[in-house]
């Protein structure tokens, strides 16, 4: 038995996405017999804690699991039952409870498992290291002790979450408990380590820099978060170059990490594209969807529950189209099934069915398995589309878009707001309260005194509304567009014009569809980073990078190849098959191709990330042709960030689910 380090799972030289490394290393690295030392032809047991099991399931399928001889799954927190012909894999986080209870499992004359092998999902304290290896009993029944390094959930094919849900309340609070922050920053830094251990890359660090009003100002808690940030991923960083064998020791791609206070906007405005538009007006728990289905047995409505994820062609290819081109694109889909598959022609025709030939209905029984699944992914994505643009409908959100976003670029007022929430009578409270908090984040004198109460009377916002609106004060000013300066620098000062933009619109693109103006900060400050006009004033980096690495280039896309370049995938495309479908099987994977990219951009928003911003990653990767990965605390739909923004300042309250019992 020894204590070490696993290394990243590779296969040959396939060139492999961010999300696939991440599933290969659980399968083969950690599960796969011939990786990890357990028996070939038996069945084990695996046990994880609450964390691990969201790893597994966020990145592998249960029959996946069960592929690598795994018959049974076990939260390490419940009493189980013995199981002594059966060896154990735990996959679980290096605490002390966890560490308690593996050994409890292990120790004495009746162990649980015949053999354990144990995979730490970060690095190991001494002190827990000195208490296994005092166990002579469990000492003598361990396969193996590594550690995994791979601590974050992959919710994306390029995006994942460190899964601290409240980091926001715990790092923006007006209490600044800086105790309870400094926990949480630290546990954040060492699941970002984990995602770059995973992939053994070494990046430059570059973090957006406090800065002060003047000389005279203190710099606030808040202000240093993402420099602190960075620190700690940097500490987490140089021992990783110490311990895993492999890992780079010169720099291989860039992070830079920023807060949720970059842009306040983002989490706020209604955004058109399809994946945006399911998470924010349909009742969606992460990505899985539920909705009513006729009974088979003619009784109610029964609900079903899908996945709107990677597994899903139709969703990959849609999911950041404007909603107009998708309904468009689902439209096409559909009629180009009906006309070119034969179950479904035999279906919509209008012939009896004593009139079919008995070629006919060979051709239709033969196409009735693919049929149906496919019909079923088609209908679905049919409805959602349909239901969305209802909801627009009903609740007059294309004229609300249409003012936030000429809001947003400068194009309109307070005036215009107040004209707006005067005639209009069909926005519900929470879009007032979006516009109202998308007004404060541009104008925030406008909401201090006596103008602010009025503007808020005027929304009819409640109690509970008027502290969100307050509260977007602790995350700082909005970064808003004026002439740049020479460093081209975000100023933190608001200019003095009646009208100011948070915005401006981008040079040489071109917007098909209407409402598909605003793009989120991260977008502006990538682009950058690729071209190295990101400045460094603002955004310092822990290591400095050499003058050489951004090299000169034809194309303001193009980017460096380096040795340490990673893999990355394809994105699917607009290709319609012989039965009106895609080249491939519906039910096929959505990244089947890949091909070698640049180095990698890490970008991480602690205190929650949007779905736009996971959009512009999507859309940089194409464009620049690296695979630009968005990594946040977790991620934020509307209601969430609202909700949030409500409770920031109250205190936590204890669950029931956080005891274990």
């Amino acid at each position: 038995m020894s204590f070490s380090d696993s290394g990243s799972y590779s296969n040959g030289g396939d060139h492999k996405s961010f999300r696939q490394i991440t599933r290969e290393r659980l399968l083969y690295e950690m599960l796969m017999p011939d990786k990890n030392g357990t028996s070939k032809s038996a069945w084990k047991v695996l046990v994880v804690d609450k964390f691990t099991v969201k790893i597994l399931s966020s990145a592998c399928r249960m029959s996946e699991i069960t592929q690598q001889g795994i018959s049974l799954v076990e939260n390490i927190t419940k009493q189980r039952q013995p199981m002594t012909s059966f060896e154990a894999i735990y996959f679980i986080q290096p605490t002390e409870s966890n560490v308690n209870a593996f050994l409890s499992d292990m120790t004495g004359k009746s162990p649980l498992y015949k053999k354990a092998f144990v995979f730490f999902s970060s690095p190991v304290s001494r002190s827990l290291v000195t208490l296994i290896r005092k166990d002579v009993r469990a000492m003598k029944r361990i396969g193996a002790l590594k550690e995994m390094n791979l601590e974050y959930i992959s919710m994306d094919i390029q995006g994942f979450v460190t899964n601290n849900e409240n980091a926001l309340e715990d790092l923006y609070s007006d209490e600044e408990n800086h105790q309870r922050a400094d926990a949480c920053l630290n546990v954040v830094a060492k699941r970002i380590a984990t995602v770059l251990a995973s992939l053994k890359e070494y990046p430059f660090v570059r973090y957006r820099g406090a800065k002060a009003l003047d000389a005279t100002t203190m710099t606030t808690y808040r202000e240093l978060i993402p420099t602190k940030l960075a620190a700690s991923v940097w500490n987490c960083l140089a021992r990783y170059k110490q311990t895993i064998e492999d890992f780079p020791q010169t720099e291989t791609c860039e992070l830079l990490i920023l807060d949720r206070s970059i842009d306040q906007i983002a989490p706020l405005i209604h955004e058109w594209t399809y994946d945006a538009m399911c998470h924010d007006l349909l009742k969606m728990e992460g990505n899985k969807y539920t909705y009513e289905v006729p009974s088979n047995s003619g009784g109610n409505p029964e609900n079903k529950e899908v996945l709107l994820d990677e597994e899903d062609p139709i969703w990959v290819e849609l999911r950041d189209v404007h909603i107009a081109d998708a309904s468009e694109r689902l439209h096409e889909k559909m009629t180009n099934f009906i006309s070119k598959n034969k179950a479904a022609q035999m279906k919509h025709s209008s012939k009896d069915f004593g009139d079919i030939s008995s070629k006919d209905l060979k051709k239709m029984v033969n196409a009735l398995p693919q049929y149906s699944e496919q019909i079923d992914k088609l209908s679905l994505h049919v409805e959602i589309a349909r239901t969305i643009n209802r909801t627009i409908m009903e609740q007059g959100l294309r004229e609300l878009g249409k003012l936030e976003q000429n809001l947003v670029f400068g194009d309109a007022g307070r005036k215009d707001v107040i004209k707006f929430l005067s005639t209009n009578n069909v926005i519900n409270q929470e879009s007032k309260l979006r516009l109202m908090m998308i007004l404060a984040a541009i104008y925030p004198k406008k909401f201090e005194g006596e103008k602010g109460r009025k503007m808020m009377e005027l929304a009819k916002l409640s109690g509970d509304d008027v502290v969100a609106v307050n509260n977007l004060r602790l995350l700082g000013p909005v970064h808003t567009e004026s002439k740049r300066s020479t460093t081209g620098s975000f100023p933190l000062k608001f200019d003095v014009l009646k009208k100011r933009a948070a915005r401006k619109d981008r040079v040489g693109e071109t917007q098909t569809w209407q409402l598909s103006r605003f793009y989120p900060i991260v977008e502006e400050l990538v682009e950058k980073l690729n071209k190295g006009h990101l400045p460094k004033q603002d955004y310092p980096c822990m290591n400095e990078p050499k003058p050489t690495f951004y090299s000169a280039s034809p194309s303001p896309s193009a980017s460096p190849v380096l040795p340490h370049s990673r893999r990355t995938p394809t994105w699917a495309r607009r290709h319609l098959s012989d039965d009106g479908y895609f080249s491939d099987s519906v039910l096929g994977r959505a990244s089947s191709g890949f091909k070698r990219k640049g180095q990698r951009i890490f970008v991480f928003i602690v205190g929650g990330a949007t779905r736009s911003e996971l959009r512009v990653c999507h859309k940089l990767t194409e464009k620049l042709d690296r695979e630009v990965i968005l990594g946040s605390s977790s991620f934020l739909d509307p209601q969430t960030f609202l909700t949030k923004m409500k409770q920031i300042n109250e205190e936590e309250e204890i669950s029931l689910d956080d005891i274990d019992i």
